[in-house]
């Protein structure tokens, strides 16, 4: 039976991490419309964007909250802030047209970050966030705060921020992994620290938020969740600065799959996976690697002849979950010089055509030859190949 400490929720912020990426910038329509589709995808949350950065964004989040955001049953709309009055201001005129909103305030907390790049001291960051978070919540009710870089931040005073953030009336803590450099078991035991040792922690949700620098984006996700964190922040593909945020199908497809070891449900439709992913590929320039689980063109492709044979057999020898599950459409069989029998027969059958076994033998001879020679095999050279006496 599921229960409220088992629900994770989604933050979606291919809005506004996303699009930081180069070549993901969008067009306010196309900002507006992939927010729809991230509302039928069941988000909790979407991050639509940080106002103060420009009119055209500010525009953007406010059209979105006032669009997407316009039911009780539609995600909240969040808008990020720094702890600067400004950036606040912005974004609560920006979310205040949705339903449900939420400011999204962050500070560094990093010793690196508070010396190098705001020129601060830890006293005066804790001022600012204490202050800045009360400021977020005039505003709004829920108010969410982030210490950026908080994997290489002085746990003792990454726990004195994050209680200052609390009793000023932060509702969600995030402790991002921002430039991608923690470990599974360091993320789980981060969250499990600083939950254990601030006062009032069970007042707020904890959230990630995963970088993939070294490729751990996904699997620090769902560590985290282990940890205690409840809200996962993600991104459709995993795009976002440098190499990219947790992709948000890789960790649904997750918790879908491996509920033995994540016992975690959520509110996502799963199969709309699909068409929200066609939908970023419209806008963004470029489609996910061929490779890339879930939503690759080959993520559910077959092209070696042991493979073929098993999937044609049973799909669960080689598949651990079903492309339809999340709504997309797989080219299963892929028929290359790699193929068996088997899938040629499979493939002749489907476009009509039943041949005895020396047919199938001298066709399959013939392609294995061309095969050699030519990368892509399609429909009409396999139709080519086929014996004078079946035509």
């Amino acid at each position: 039976m599921n229960t409220a400490s088992d629900r994770v929720f989604f933050f979606d912020t291919t809005l506004r991490d996303g699009e930081q990426s180069p070549g993901c910038t969008m067009h306010h329509d196309e900002k507006v419309r992939f927010a729809h589709q991230l509302a039928l995808l069941g988000v909790d949350i979407i991050e639509a964007g940080f106002p103060i950065a420009s009119d055209g964004d500010f525009t953007s989040v406010q059209t979105i909250a006032r669009e997407v955001g316009s039911s009780a049953t539609a995600p909240r709309i969040a808008a990020l802030a720094r702890c600067k009055a400004g950036d606040i201001e912005a974004a609560a005129r920006a979310v205040a047209p949705a339903v449900k909103n939420r400011i999204h305030v962050f500070i560094a907390s990093s010793d690196l970050h508070l010396e190098v790049k705001l020129r601060i001291t830890r006293q005066q960051a804790l001022d600012q966030a204490g202050e800045m978070v009360a400021l977020a919540k005039s505003h709004a009710e829920d108010v969410e705060f982030s210490a950026e870089d908080a994997t290489r931040s002085d746990i003792d005073f990454l726990t004195q921020l994050v209680t200052v953030a609390i009793q000023a009336g932060a509702t969600t803590i995030n402790l991002p992994d921002t430039v991608g450099y923690s470990t599974p078991s360091e993320y789980q035991r981060l969250f499990e620290t600083i939950r254990a040792r601030v006062p009032g922690s069970d007042k707020a949700i904890f959230s990630t938020h995963c970088h993939d620098d070294l490729g751990l984006a996904v699997i620090n996700t769902v560590s985290g969740l282990l940890g205690g964190a409840r809200q996962m922040e993600v991104s459709m593909h995993g795009i976002g600065e440098r190499a990219g945020n947790a992709a948000l199908e890789e960790v649904a497809a997750i918790l879908q799959v491996r509920r033995d070891a994540y016992p975690f449900h959520s509110g996502l439709d799963l199969k709309q996976i699909g068409a929200t992913s066609k939908a970023l590929d419209q806008i963004i320039s470029f489609a996910p690697s061929p490779n890339k689980a879930i939503v690759g063109k080959n993520a559910f492709a077959h092209a070696s002849g042991i493979h073929q044979h098993g999937m044609l057999a049973n799909p669960k020898t080689y598949e651990i979950m079903t492309p339809g599950h999340f709504g997309v459409i797989a080219n299963t069989i892929v028929l290359g010089k790699h193929s068996g029998r088997r899938a040629l027969e499979h493939r002749l059958k489907e476009l009509g055509y039943n041949l005895n076994k020396e047919e199938i033998d001298e066709t399959y001879t013939r392609f294995t030859a061309l095969a050699d020679r030519k990368k892509s095999i399609y429909d009409q050279d396999i139709l080519g190949l086929l014996p004078q006496t079946t035509l």
